[in-house]
């Protein structure tokens, strides 16, 4: 599993505070909005919308919140308007970070942004600096045996299929996503999350002491409000994440 995949599902599974948790009900509240206003209030026919209200749910985000944000994003509600922009950048020991902005205050999630780099170690880049390095692909992450994951993502259109012990990580296309992922369900496998992601091309190996700095710049880039995902392509050994965790 990659480093970033692999710090993502142990955040999760410690959980978080009253704080974190609300920040991130207004995180997956406004994905969904955006959604809506990009492509429609009806999931059945718009398939970002769809990923977007199954990650709310699996946040325990109340369906109140989630019908109210697709009001706002079809214009039935009034709402701020969300700009999506994309900020690159390098975090200690060259690894390259691509973040995923949504504001209604494009000079403020820039300022942020930007200081929040500066401040970790990091620079942020000029656009195109370090995008190239990213491509979409389809991630699920479930649970179960290897060999009947392995089986049913592959004979579904999975690309490819990265095992560490009981958690494994399917790789789509894109627009296959949705099939594996109904494929896995009805299979009887339990899928822990599925969405599109920005998947490096290649991965940073780091070590320990700069692997505490990637993360601490992962987070603090995380906790701004605008912010809404961090890809980064850091690999970091099960060892020292291990130890990261215990610290």
């Amino acid at each position: 599993m990659s480093g970033h995949s692999k710090w993502a599902t142990i955040k999760r599974k410690k959980g978080a505070n009253d704080a974190k948790r609300g920040k991130l009900f207004a995180k997956l509240v406004k994905a969904v909005e955006v959604a809506a206003r990009q492509g429609g209030p009806n999931p059945a026919g718009n398939a970002t919308l769809a990923q977007a209200i199954a990650k709310a749910r699996a946040s325990s985000v109340p369906m109140d919140n989630i019908e109210r944000a697709i009001k706002r994003g079809s214009g039935e509600l009034d709402g701020a308007h969300y700009e999506e922009i994309w900020y690159e950048g390098y975090g200690p020991g060259g690894v390259a970070f691509y973040c995923q902005i949504l504001t209604d205050n494009r000079n403020r999630a820039a300022s942020d942004v930007r200081s929040t780099f500066n401040r970790n170690n990091g620079a942020l880049g000029e656009p195109g600096s370090v995008g190239y390095l990213f491509e979409p692909k389809g991630h699920i992450v479930v649970a179960g045996d290897e060999e009947a994951v392995m089986l049913a993502a592959l004979e579904s259109g999975a690309e490819d299929v990265r095992s560490a012990g009981d958690s494994h990580e399917v790789i789509t296309s894109p627009t296959d996503l949705f099939a594996v992922n109904d494929a896995l369900i009805e299979t009887g496998l339990a899928v822990e999350s599925a969405e599109v992601v920005q998947m490096p091309s290649n991965v940073v190996p780091v070590d320990a002491s700069t692997a505490s700095k990637v993360l601490r710049l992962v987070d603090a880039l995380e906790d701004l409000d605008d912010v809404q995902t961090v890809y980064a392509n850091y690999d970091i050994d099960d060892a020292v994440m291990a130890e990261l965790v215990s610290d």
